[in-house]
Order: structure tokens, then sequence, then C-alpha cells
């Protein structure tokens, strides 16, 4: 097996151009080997992600991906199971295969889904994830075991996190109700993954991986504001689906909805406040970084500043689709992963990155320039 340090910048380059929208689903289906099918589909199931992802340090790198696989084959069971007990069983049942794991040492299959409409080629990559679990699972047993039992916690959270959302929109109507349930949903899908980032990368240097309070608050508000990029970016996709965010868009549900001028209205004034909930979040973002605990020399830091990069091009487009002043920054993939790097080797460049960032997003939140 040729060494990661040697793979990565193959894997990087390949994640710039790989086809998101038109995945090969056949070549995907015919790779047999376990890690070579992680590092494929990993594009496809991760987006902006999996370019982070292989940035990471070696030893963190690979659980890294595994645990996301793991994290969008629940996703898929949130979104494609229609049937609100059928779906709340199978997140329960994916999470508790590894759990079996660790006192059978074999992991169970994972829980079917039954004939489905998947809406895109997206979801139809993510039911091939599903259907081909048995090889990602094939990498997670050749993980040491504090790596699995991080990997496993995650897993577990995120299932849990689910089956509350799950029950709560079907409570409600297919809605959440204010900003405390936003913020709770967003925890849940992105906060706990943020989480085990921390944990895993503090796991590699030796060091405890367990979080204070305020550092898990901060890994938490970080996830907010990453979910929240996901969030306004789909609204009207979500719509159609029977799902909203924000209460006063319940009218507007459904796949026969049609969004005409007072319903655009609504959605733009939900953005709008979403927006503004994420961009102040932004704070916690160096706080964050500097609870990971990296080395002098870490591919990690370049990782935390691509992924706040990436994010912040969203949030650039989301402020002009508002009507906001939008601010400069990198626009290009290949730039984005380009400002990275220095911050491998840079504490200050990092430092001077995130807080470029943060007070952009803050400033913008609070509708004046700096």
């Amino acid at each position: 097996m040729t060494p990661f340090w040697v793979r990565r910048p193959f894997l990087v380059v390949r994640d710039v151009f790989a086809d998101r929208e038109r995945p090969d689903l056949d070549a995907l289906g015919r790779i047999e080997d376990p890690e070579s099918f992680v590092w494929a589909v990993l594009p496809h199931a991760a987006r902006t992600f999996s370019a982070c992802i292989a940035l990471l340090p070696t030893r963190a790198a690979l659980p890294a991906a595994v645990a996301y696989l793991y994290c969008r084959m629940l996703d898929t069971y949130e979104d494609l199971v229609p049937d609100r007990a059928d779906r709340e069983e199978s997140l329960r049942a994916f999470a508790g295969r590894l759990d079996v794991a660790a006192s059978a040492g074999e992991i169970p299959p994972a829980p079917s889904i039954g004939a489905t409409t998947a809406a895109d080629a997206r979801d139809r990559a993510h039911l091939l994830l599903v259907t081909r679990a048995h090889l990602v699972d094939q990498v997670f047993v050749t993980f040491d075991e504090p790596t699995r039992d991080v990997v496993r916690d995650l897993v577990r959270d995120m299932s849990e996190g689910m089956r509350w959302s799950s029950a709560t929109f079907d409570a409600q109507g297919g809605v959440l109700r204010g900003e405390a349930q936003l913020a709770t949903y967003c925890r849940h899908v992105l906060g706990n993954p943020v989480v085990f980032t921390v944990r895993l990368l503090r796991l590699g240097l030796g060091e405890p991986t367990v979080l204070s309070p305020a550092e898990r608050e901060d890994a938490m508000r970080v996830g907010e504001l990453v979910q929240l990029a996901n969030v306004t970016r789909d609204i009207e996709k979500d719509l159609r689906r029977g799902v909203a965010y924000d209460d006063s868009l319940r009218g507007d549900l459904g796949p026969a909805a049609t969004l005409g001028a007072a319903a655009a209205a609504r959605v733009r004034t939900v953005r709008e406040r979403m927006l503004r909930m994420a961009l102040l979040r932004a704070p916690s973002y160096g706080r964050m970084i500097q609870s990971m605990r990296l080395r002098r020399f870490s591919l990690a830091r370049a990782s935390a500043v691509v992924m706040l990069l990436f994010t912040e091009r969203y949030f650039r487009g989301c402020a002009r689709r508002v009507g906001w002043p939008s601010w400069n920054g990198p626009d290009a993939t290949a730039a984005l992963l380009l400002r990275g790097f220095p911050a491998t080797l840079s504490r200050g460049f990092t430092a001077s990155v995130v807080s470029r960032v943060e007070r952009e997003f803050v400033a913008a939140a609070g509708g004046s320039r700096p």
C-alpha cells in the first residue's frame, strides 16, 4: 500500500475535479478494495469536507473518512426512509452494529433501505454507499481500540440526534420551532462531528480526549455555523420534501408547493435570519482550533483553515442572495486549498486568516463593514 503522505496530493487534486453532480456509480460499484472504496466514494458523500479530511494528519485522515461515511449513511436513512418507525429503528440499529463489533468482533450488516425514490444522482450515490457499508466496516475494524471508541461515540451521538430530529419534525408537522430547536438540530448534525474531530486529533497527539465544557461549547457552535450553511442553501429543496427549519414556512411545505412572490419573500426573511445566526457563531472557530492543541507543524491547521474558507465562500454568496453587501475573498477551489497550506507551518498565519474571517462574519451580521 502506498504511504498516505504520498497519496494525499492525488486525493486533494482528484477532489478538485470530482463531478459530484454525476458520480460514476458503476465504477464505484466495482471497487472491491475497502480503503480504495472509502477514498473513491468520499467526494460524493462529503462534498467540500472531503478535501479537508484528506488534509488531516495521516493517523487521523482515514478514521475521519470512515466516520464521515458512517454519518452519511445515517443521513441516508433519515432522508430516504419515509416511515417514522422504520426510520428510527434503522438509525438505532445502524449505530448498534458498532457496539456489537466491540463485543463480538464482527459487524452485522447495515439495515437495508427498501424501495425508495432517489431524488437525484447524489441520493443514488448515498444509497450505493449504504449497500456497500461492509467495505467501510472492513476499514473500521483495522483501527486500534481507542480510535474505534471515538468513531463509535460519534455514530451513537449522531444516531440519537437524528432520532430526536425525526420525532420532533413528526410531532410538529415537518417544522422546527424557534432558534433553540434549530441550534439543537445543527448541533446534532455537525456539532457532534466537530467534537469528534477535536477528540480524534488529540488522540493522535497523545492528549486527553475529554473536552472541557467550554471547549465542547465552542465545538458545538462551530457545528452550528457550518450546518447553517447547508440549511440556508437548501431551504427551497427541503420545502419540497416536506421539511422546514422555521415555523413561518409551514404553509409552503410539500412537493406541489410553488414559491410565489409572497412565499419567496418569506424564504428570504428566514434565510437572512439564519445567515445572521450563523455568522454570529464565528468567534468560536479560533477557540476550537486552539482546543485541538496542535503541534508547530500540523496539517490539521491547514484542514481547519480550508474548511473555514469554504464556509466563508458560501456565506459570501448567501449574503448576496439576501441582498447584503458582500466582501472579498478567494472563490476558486484551487485557490482556497492553496490558501490553507501555509497554516501547516505557521500558527500566526492561521490566526490571521481566522481573525479576518471572524471579523467579516460578525461585521456582516451586524449590518456594517469594519
